[in-house]
């Protein structure tokens, strides 16, 4: 039963926050199917270049953009009693840059293409930061809005919602790729995913979230960072987990490649990238809600084991593969697996500490994964150049057994295990 005023009034809107939230991502995965990190930028980008190591950078400068910031936002956001305004204005920095990118694939043959890499990847640089910067305050706004027992349901619904969306998204970009000039293709992908996530955002503003004025905010005695040292310093097992997580990157650095050398290896056209999207898409429109629901109901970090798992089958069989129908299911165990790490590590995340500690949580549990996300795509891109794809999804898959046994022998379900008392100042 409700115990306070503010836990009245959420779930009084629960439904409606719901909805409308489902509605908000499911038009944000939409304008990512026109604009897919790991198919449509990497074949934009090979207009320009034959790099690995710059198509490893595209999931790299995402990744680390989403991480990085969260740390530096944490004190700040944990201070708010009210998060949308922050969310509202921070996330037109993750959508903008789309309208750029349709800016520059339109002048792309009068830019040229050093030019063209260097706008591009400022744009990617731009939308990466807008997405972390947005991050702390949206996922502490989720997670006040949504009650607990049904949170890891809710991120798993509405990832599945953008993922619905995405895979149709994909494959009309596939159709568009194929039957729009090469002087106007990519210039339409970005336009509509820029009118996506328009919408999108019109939904996101339309949440109702009732001020917390029940929230104690101490006074900023101490500095920022020494909170944060006295978090990593108490919780063993979420040291364990940010560990798991560290780890998990290189497990899933394989993913962003699978496509490049698909088209390389196995000449695929532009159709059926957007079809082998489609099925990455698909496996996650699965996976999102049947692992946040078992996440809700027998544990995350379960899940998370199964995830890790998954990466590591997947990266056996993309080395394996001697055909493109193998790159099938090595996509479906791909969308398993990024569910596990993006969707669930998100729901695990904010079970750690306490309510006023939860900003700093997800700062600290993302931003010190940072290194690694931008290093393992990098890595990854080196490695296929100096000794070959095959080698690099196979070091991937290692990474996915080591992140397996860091889970199983040291990680804990943070809901079963006894919480430090020792407080931390922010």
């Amino acid at each position: 039963m409700p115990t306070s005023q503010l836990e009245q009034e959420v779930r009084q809107h629960l439904r409606y926050n719901v909805i409308v939230n489902l509605f908000d991502g499911a038009f944000f995965g939409f304008g990512f199917g026109f604009s897919s990190l790991t198919t449509f930028i990497p074949i934009f980008l090979s207009r320009m270049t034959s790099s690995a190591i710059l198509f490893g950078l595209v999931p790299a400068i995402h990744a680390t953009g989403w991480l990085f910031p969260q740390l530096l936002t944490a004190g700040w956001v944990a201070r708010l009693r009210r998060y949308k305004p922050s969310v509202l204005l921070m996330t037109v920095n993750e959508r903008l840059p789309f309208l750029g990118l349709a800016v520059v694939a339109w002048f792309l043959p009068g830019l040229g293409r050093q030019a063209g890499l260097v706008l591009t990847f400022l744009m990617l640089a731009w939308q990466g930061l807008g997405a972390g910067f947005t991050a702390n305050p949206w996922i502490s706004f989720i997670a006040k809005i949504i009650p607990s027992e049904v949170r890891g349901t809710f991120f798993g619904s509405q990832a599945a919602a953008a993922d619905v969306l995405m895979s149709v998204g994909a494959v009309l970009a596939g159709i568009l790729l194929t039957r729009v000039s090469d002087r106007f293709n990519f210039s339409l992908l970005y336009l509509l995913t820029f009118g996506c996530l328009i919408i999108s955002w019109i939904f996101l503003a339309s949440s109702r979230e009732p001020p917390d004025l029940e929230k104690k905010i101490p006074e900023k005695t101490t500095p920022f960072w020494k909170g944060t040292r006295t978090i990593l310093r108490r919780d063993v097992n979420f040291r364990w987990f940010i560990m798991a997580r560290m780890l998990s990157q290189i497990a899933v650095t394989g993913f962003a490649f699978y496509i490049i050398y698909c088209v390389r290896q196995f000449s695929m056209n532009d159709l059926t990238a957007g079809f082998l999207t489609a099925a990455l898409s698909i496996s996650q429109i699965v996976a999102n809600p049947l692992m946040g629901w078992a996440g809700d109901r027998w544990g995350h970090h379960t899940v998370l084991l199964l995830g890790a798992f998954s990466a590591v089958v997947s990266g056996l069989l993309a080395w394996y593969a001697p055909g493109l129908i193998w790159f099938y299911p090595a996509m479906i165990l791909a969308g398993f697996a990024n569910v596990a790490v993006w969707t669930i590590g998100m729901a695990m995340t904010v079970e750690f500490g306490s309510e006023a500690e939860r900003p700093v949580y997800i700062g600290l549990s993302n931003t010190l994964v940072a290194p690694f996300a931008i290093l393992a795509p990098i890595f990854g891109g080196w490695l296929a150049d100096a000794a070959g794809y095959r080698t690099m999804f196979i070091v991937a898959a290692i990474g996915g057994l080591i992140t397996v046994a860091v889970l199983y022998l040291w990680v804990r379900d943070p809901r079963h295990v006894g919480k430090a008392t020792e407080p931390a100042s922010f």
